[in-house]
């Protein structure tokens, strides 16, 4: 085959049916999928794709997608929210490590602005790759997986100034004199795209959506993304920071949504692409004939980066052992910026082509090793005896009005209420993880089991008035509120009840119940009824009297919770009653308002 559009339609596709399926039954991910697939069918492998240019002009627009995507995600609320971890743990990550290989690379004879690039393109980790392994293993919400992410928005970050600065070091370094116009056109170009992606962009995008044609908005959408880039191309800059810049322009805009989703699905075939491009631009015979550079070269960096991010992980990231592992593992690997930037730095006459070559095979082998090391980490961590769990909190007795037994999203509401009302309170938390997690945004929680009586007393339980039991669990709830009554019968007990049964459980205790997603409910069912036209004082009352009713309800069937048959009648006749109800709001049926009543329009 000779690389044309045919034969790469085939390969892509031979590579997403069989190969992805494959290497993610192992658990390697499709991202190695792809990159194995373009060894193989490339130039230095089999030879099935001749000519790889075709290849690698497409898998630009690939990358160009996802920096367009990552700036869309990027909203200054979220970085504000994010700054610490992200510019704190991540800007120290990508330094340190920058510092380490470039020193290496230098030590090696590099001129310090190629051992600069190479220090930064290899600081870099695979955002696919990294979130991938955290997704498949479900630990994106784990300590190290929230960590890991923030490191990986830093380094997205810092690459789109990367991109940007490599033509200009390769000015520097061929003309010290021609560094100041192009520094200038630079900056021309991204003020162009600025001004114009932040008033002419949004007036085109709400043009367009008032056609409501989905495949012109598609278009306008693929507009924004190429012609940002191609104007960044044209100053001599990487087509990825159009893009970026153009996404960060509409992250707060009414389209954000509307156009990740019709870029997304571009993205991902395209990057796909972009790593089946890498695959075939890696040289098999330099690697065949390098085994030991480029292993050594693999090994080495990623021991560097273990060693860093676990020292990250375990001073500023605050984690435990195994989790500091485990970030260090997911994020040992090379990225896949650092292709891109290679690529530019070989255009610039930074680095040379077997220089290149080298350093491409390098992040491949180490991209390739990841998933095996985070998979041998897991077993190992696995088997390793579990810590022994940390001693119950000693709580001072300050003579607290209220007790929260469980601070999760539950109760965190109530406590807030509560400090507001400068009302003293103590709230117990049974998850370590959790406890830790409220303390760093100033809340005092203290960890034990709030079902234990030497905790509660402790805390002061005798002298407390009311318990808010509001803990996740229902059978942790129902231990705790069982423990509660038996201690302290004449205290008021307010739990927090998953369904109807364990709220009818909690009140066989005498525990006052808040079924937990029921009161929201309402009130969104209230602006339901509100946003097809019912007037707001019209849709509160209804929501108020079906609150009523359903909470007479719950008494009602609680009498008769245990007797099925019972529990289905009584359902009937409530759904019934609450139509009849209705009904006579809107001025029909047999409890319809009499004419000094009010009633609805017909």
């Amino acid at each position: 085959m000779h690389g044309g559009g045919l034969e790469l339609a085939l390969v892509f596709l031979l590579a997403a049916v069989v190969a992805v399926p494959v290497f993610k039954r192992f658990g390697l991910g499709a991202v190695l999928a792809y990159l194995v697939a373009g060894v193989v069918l490339g130039p230095h492998g089999l030879g099935v794709i001749g000519d790889a240019a075709p290849v690698l002009a497409a898998s630009e627009i690939g990358v160009v997608m996802l920096l367009f995507v990552i700036g869309l995600e990027l909203s200054p609320a979220r970085l504000s929210v994010m700054r610490r971890p992200v510019f704190g743990a991540g800007g120290l990550q990508v330094a340190t490590t920058a510092l380490v290989l470039g020193a290496l690379a230098a030590w090696q004879g590099q001129a310090w602005q190629a051992a600069l690039v190479i220090g930064l393109a290899l600081a870099f980790s695979s955002t696919a790759v990294g979130l991938q392994l955290l997704a498949e293993r479900k630990a994106l919400t784990t300590e190290h997986g929230r960590l890991a992410f923030a490191i990986l928005l830093f380094q997205d970050l810092a690459a789109i100034p990367l991109l940007a600065a490599i033509p200009l070091l390769g000015g520097a370094q061929a003309a010290e004199g021609a560094l100041w116009p192009a520094v200038l056109e630079a900056v021309a170009a991204i003020a162009l795209v600025i001004v114009g992606g932040r008033w002419l962009l949004r007036q085109v995008l709400r043009i367009v959506a008032r056609t409501q044609m989905p495949e012109v908005f598609t278009a306008s959408a693929l507009l924004a993304v190429l012609g940002s880039a191609w104007i960044m191309q044209l100053a001599g800059l990487s087509m990825g920071l159009g893009a970026f810049l153009a996404g960060v322009l509409l992250a707060d805009s009414e389209f954000r949504h509307e156009l990740e989703a019709q870029v997304d699905p571009f993205k991902g075939l395209l990057l796909g692409l972009f790593f089946i491009s890498v695959g075939m631009s890696m040289d098999l015979q330099r690697v065949v004939a390098e085994p030991l550079p480029i292993a050594l070269g693999a090994v080495l960096l990623m021991t560097v980066k273990f060693a860093l991010l676990y020292a990250i992980g375990r001073r500023p990231g605050r984690l435990p052992h195994g989790e500091a592992l485990q970030l260090g593992a997911v994020l040992a690997l090379g990225g896949e910026f650092a292709f891109v930037v290679f690529a530019e730095a070989q255009k610039a006459g930074l680095l040379e082509a077997a220089l290149r070559d080298r350093l491409v095979a390098i992040v491949g082998v180490s991209m390739a090793l990841t998933p095996l090391l985070v998979i041998a980490l897991g077993r190992w961590l696995g088997s390793q005896p579990a810590p022994p769990k940390p001693a119950w909190d000693a709580i001072p007795d300050t003579h607290p009005q209220v007790l929260v037994a469980g601070f999760g999203r539950f109760g965190q509401i109530v406590a807030r209420l509560l400090s507001a009302s400068r009302i003293p309170f103590v709230a117990i938390e049974h998850s370590q993880e959790q406890v830790e997690f409220v303390r760093r945004f100033g809340n005092v929680t203290y960890y034990g089991d709030p079902a234990r009586i030497e905790l509660l007393r402790s805390a002061g339980a005798a002298n407390v008035k009311v318990f808010v039991v509001a803990m996740d669990d229902p059978d942790a709830c129902l231990r705790t509120v069982r423990v509660i009554r038996r201690h302290y019968p004449e205290a008021t007990v307010f739990a927090r009840a998953r369904n109807r049964r364990h709220a009818w459980e909690l009140m066989d205790l005498g525990a006052q119940v808040v079924r937990e997603t029921f009161h929201s409910s309402l009130v969104m069912g209230e602006r339901v009824l509100a946003a097809l036209g019912l007037p707001p004082e019209r849709a509160a009352a209804r929501a108020r009297a079906f609150r009523e009713h359903d909470e007479a309800l719950l008494r009602r069937q609680y009498l008769v919770h245990d007797d099925e048959a019972a529990l289905v009648q009584s359902a009937q006749e409530a759904r019934a009653e609450l139509e009849a109800l209705f009904e006579a709001d809107r001025g029909r049926g047999a409890l319809a308002f009499g004419d000094e009543g009010v009633r609805e329009e017909p």
